[in-house]
């Protein structure tokens, strides 16, 4: 019997990744005059792996790794004027409209009839509290946590400040890495929602022999009888 579910909110609840591809696109764009190395998008990726034990997730890091990168690649000629744009990119990727994934209002408001629901997300705290509260999801919530990351110890943390064992918490997400991966690893139920196309840090190989269960649907509204089937009682 389930006593908790959780959200994530990127990708899960309203569309994210869209934005990093169009702001990547912009960057390259940008860069083009300097004919920058083929492999632009690896190298803004190993610095964006290599920034986040000192910037985090978000917005903010990844403009960040974008602005390290442009110096790196165009060997300090990167313009002031230049350096702004990609802060304008950031700007509009921290005002962009909250486009609400299919069918996420008829889920959350069946499960939160019978369920405390809880959305557990990681990025910049200003930019996530602001997207929940423009989302017009956050009366579904009984609580939101934003988090430095999502790690087994994190969901470990907040499931014994609620009084929840993992065996009767359920974690629902897009990401392999974050919302199903360390939900399994401390016995909890994970359901993966995959997207179109995902941030290639999200996408990992699952072990065999986790003490949790993993389930998958194709859509959002498949939760709501997954969740149904695990609340009928065992034989």
């Amino acid at each position: 019997m389930l006593s908790l579910i959780a959200f994530d909110a990127d990708d899960t609840l309203w569309h994210n990744e869209d934005l990093y591809r169009d702001a990547r696109d912009e960057f390259r764009a940008l860069l083009a005059p300097y004919a920058p190395p083929p492999d632009l998008d690896d190298i803004v990726h190993e610095t964006e792996m290599r920034n986040l034990p000192y910037y985090g997730f978000g917005v903010s890091s990844f403009t960040l790794s974008l602005i390290e990168t442009a110096i790196a690649v165009t060997g300090g000629r990167i313009t002031g004027a230049e350096i702004d744009r990609l802060l304008a990119i950031a700007r509009h990727m921290i005002s962009a409209d909250i486009r609400l994934i299919d069918e996420v209002e008829d889920t959350l408001a069946a499960l939160s009839a019978d369920y405390p629901l809880l959305l557990i997300t990681k990025g910049d705290l200003l930019h996530q509290q602001d997207k929940v509260a423009r989302s017009g999801l956050g009366r579904y919530f009984s609580g939101v946590e934003v988090v430095s990351d999502k790690t087994a110890a994190t969901y470990a943390d907040i499931l014994r400040r609620r009084g929840v064992e993992p065996a009767r918490f359920l974690m629902v997400g897009n990401s392999l890495r974050s919302d199903v991966l360390p939900v399994a690893e401390i016995g909890g139920h994970a359901v993966y929602v995959p997207i179109e196309v995902a941030w290639v840090y999200d996408v990992v190989d699952l072990p065999d022999g986790l003490p949790g269960t993993v389930h998958q649907v194709a859509r959002l509204g498949e939760v709501v009888p997954l969740v149904r089937r695990l609340a009928r009682p065992g034989p």
